[in-house]
């Protein structure tokens, strides 16, 4: 049986939803299983990292969301991050290009390493990190300008661009990149938020990639697509995981399964496993993975 068809049977298609009916005793079971803090199931390190990451904890006020993490982000690799609401996966993700400087309560512990350099350094430049790590969030959020402005406005704030040619230029590879240069050539000068749901996400990525990132980091990308979008999208991820390093907070396990090389299971704070994704799907090693897979609870 496929990856795919091993996700289907477990937790139902795009066309039918599989409503777990919760078990108190499966409850009762998932409750006393223990989970050794800092310690990860599986393949949580790589031999060419891009993102080295140890030990690491969030907090929020007193409360500790994140608990004792430590993993490799692969150069060039696409790692998707699943586990139930709340269980600390995008509270992760936002670490790595530190959007979660803007919260006051938040705080940040351990060792956060990109190309081994500390990107929680007291010296480090935020502006210049988040162009090497640009970030799309789970709702298109084009700025209210013309499509060329949404993709100039990083070249330009950067001085990635002397002159107006070079700026064309970005423009138009950036918009080839998300597969959106045919739809959009010939309309530029229009508000983007005139595009469909599905344009404007693919919009959001290229202004994302307009700044020559070496990450790219996405939240819940397709959550608010519908499928036809959402396939064009995960195609568009396919072909720029030659060129970068992408991240993926996902609730779609079939999502996940589609389009990432390793994928991590979050749970209550905790990263339980980190696998090759065929691996995860089919013969997950944590009994809490293979909980969460098969729809027992999430």
């Amino acid at each position: 049986m496929s990856v795919n068809e091993t996700i289907a049977s477990a937790v139902g298609t795009q066309e039918e939803t599989i409503i777990p009916v919760k078990d108190p005793i499966e409850e009762g079971k998932r409750e006393s299983i223990h989970v050794e803090e800092g310690k990860t199931v599986g393949k949580p390190f790589a031999d060419d990292p891009k993102f080295k990451l140890r030990n690491v904890e969030v907090f929020y006020g007193q409360d500790r969301a994140i608990k004792d993490i430590s993993l490799d982000i692969a150069r060039n690799e696409v790692i998707s991050f699943i586990g139930p609401s709340g269980c600390g996966k995008s509270t992760f993700l936002r670490c790595l290009n530190r959007m979660n400087d803007s919260i006051d309560i938040c705080r940040i512990k351990g060792q956060l390493m990109l190309d081994d350099e500390d990107i929680y350094h007291s010296k480090k430049d935020v502006v210049e990190l988040r162009a090497r790590v640009g970030m799309v969030f789970q709702k298109p959020n084009p700025f209210p300008k013309s499509i060329y402005d949404n993709v100039a406005y990083g070249p330009r704030i950067h001085g990635l661009a002397n002159r107006k040619s070079d700026l064309d230029d970005i423009v138009e590879n950036s918009l080839r990149k998300a597969g959106l240069w045919d739809e959009a050539k010939d309309r530029l000068d229009a508000i983007a938020t005139g595009m469909s749901g599905g344009q404007q996400q693919r919009l959001c990525i290229a202004r994302a990639i307009a700044v020559s990132p070496e990450v790219i980091l996405m939240d819940e990308p397709c959550s608010a697509l519908d499928p036809i979008a959402t396939a064009r999208v995960e195609e568009l991820i396919a072909e720029m995981s030659e060129s970068y390093t992408i991240v993926i907070v996902t609730h779609s396990m079939q999502q996940a399964a589609r389009v990432s090389h390793r994928t991590a299971y979050f749970h209550l704070g905790h990263l339980v496993e980190v696998n090759e994704t065929n691996k995860v799907f089919t013969s997950p090693e944590h009994e809490l993975t293979e909980s969460y897979i098969t729809g027992r609870f999430g």
